[in-house]
Parts: C-alpha cells; sequence; structure tokens
C-alpha cells in the first residue's frame, strides 16, 4: 500500500522500500541488545549514501559546495510538478524546447521537478545502456533550463536516464548543484499520482559531512497553495 487518505487530502509514498536481503548497494543492519534486564535493542546501520531511493546533495559533486547539512530544510519540500514527456524519440534529449512545451506554463520559482517519460526502465540495472535502456536523457542543456528558472531540486521516474554517459552526466550534476539544486533518484509509484502538482517532502538526516542520503519521499495532494 502506497496511498493513504488524510482526511480531504491524498498521500502517496513515492519511496523504495529497502531490504537488506536484496539490495545490491551497501545495505546492512546490525541488531543488539544493550543488555541488561529489560530488552533494549539498538540497530547499527551500514548504508551508502546512495542507496534506494535518496537525496543528492551539491557535496556529492564538489568538497566546496553544501553538504546534507548545509542546505535549510526548506530546500527539501515545497510544490512538487510530475510531467511524463511524450513527445521525444526513446533515447532523445530533455532540452529546453521539450521542456518549454510541458513546463513553461505552470514553472514557479522554488518547484521541485519530476521528469518522466513512457520509455520505462529501472534505474542501476544490468539492462543500463543496453538495445533494452530506451529512457530519455539529460544533459548540460536540461539542466541551464532548471537554473534559469530557478527550480529546487529534480526528481526522475523510471522514463528517464542519469546513467548515459559522463559527458551528459557530469555537466548536467554541476551546473544545477552548482546552484544548490539537489535531485531525487529511484523514486517509485509515480503512477499512483491523481493530480501532477502536489506538495512535496523529502527531508534527509541532517549528518555533516553527507553528500547524499535515502530519504521517504511523499506527495500530498489537495492542499491549499500546492495544486
Amino acid at each position: 500500500m502506497s496511498s493513504y487518505s488524510l482526511g480531504p487530502l491524498r498521500v502517496v509514498d513515492l519511496t523504495k522500500p529497502l531490504d537488506p536481503a536484496t539490495e545490491t548497494r551497501r545495505c546492512h543492519l546490525i541488531r543488539f541488545n544493550t543488555g541488561g534486564p529489560i530488552p533494549d535493542f539498538h540497530t547499527v546501520m551500514d548504508l551508502t549514501s546512495h542507496l534506494g531511493t535518496h537525496c543528492e546533495c551539491p557535496y556529492h559533486h564538489n568538497d566546496d559546495w553544501p553538504d546534507v547539512a548545509a542546505l535549510p530544510l526548506n530546500r527539501f519540500m515545497g510544490r512538487g510538478i510530475y510531467v511524463t514527456i511524450r513527445d521525444v524519440e526513446p533515447n532523445g534529449y530533455i532540452t529546453a524546447a521539450v521542456l518549454d512545451r510541458a513546463l513553461g506554463g505552470k514553472i514557479r520559482a522554488g518547484d521541485v521537478v519530476i521528469l518522466d517519460s513512457p520509455y520505462k526502465l529501472p534505474p542501476f540495472t544490468d539492462k543500463t545502456n543496453t538495445p533494452e535502456d530506451r529512457r530519455l536523457f539529460v544533459n548540460g542543456e536540461t539542466a541551464r533550463w532548471m537554473v534559469d528558472h530557478q527550480v529546487c531540486s529534480v526528481g526522475f521516474g523510471d522514463g528517464v536516464s542519469i546513467e548515459s554517459c559522463n559527458e551528459d552526466v557530469k555537466p548536467f550534476h554541476d551546473i544545477c548543484m552548482a546552484e544548490n539544486i539537489t535531485f531525487l533518484e529511484v523514486l517509485k509509484n509515480l503512477e499512483e499520482l491523481h493530480q501532477d502538482t502536489f506538495f512535496i517532502s523529502f527531508a534527509p538526516l541532517p549528518i555533516k559531512g553527507l553528500d547524499s542520503c535515502p530519504v521517504r519521499v511523499y506527495a500530498i495532494e489537495g492542499l491549499d497553495g500546492f495544486r
């Protein structure tokens, strides 16, 4: 179950659940009892920062840019806009012109933009960059559009690749992250959204020196001011 009613509002969980038994990235839990007459269990979490649904912060690409703890809390929430781009051929680029057509009339400074397409493939698998991978690409031009429109964060559905090649991925990261634009990767359950505009929250743990962090991402549909 990933969608819930909250009075007149609707909440959609956009997070990939994590299971240490099946994750391919580092994910280990060590549970122990501290001892004493009353059971008091604690858990050591041995995790990579880029695990499951995660938020990447500027420190991910430059030692001098803000880490997770340096960004204010309001950088991890706001008005979310979900757009499925349908007018680009498989393995095409999400250009400025494409974004103008898809978002030009509704984008506002501070928005969280989630990009998707019909050509879906789960990210970071052995099918990445194979003939089966028909996802759309982002590059420096995509990033400059996000900067020009003062986007707060960019998220990705399974229809967009951020693993295509260094020539595309590096400038996309560097241009966006130089302006403190964060990324939301490995989002799930986007097909359960009933609206394309909503409130979204994805706050990471404020750990100093952390470049990225697994997050619990959720959308709230029907909230006044976020329609």
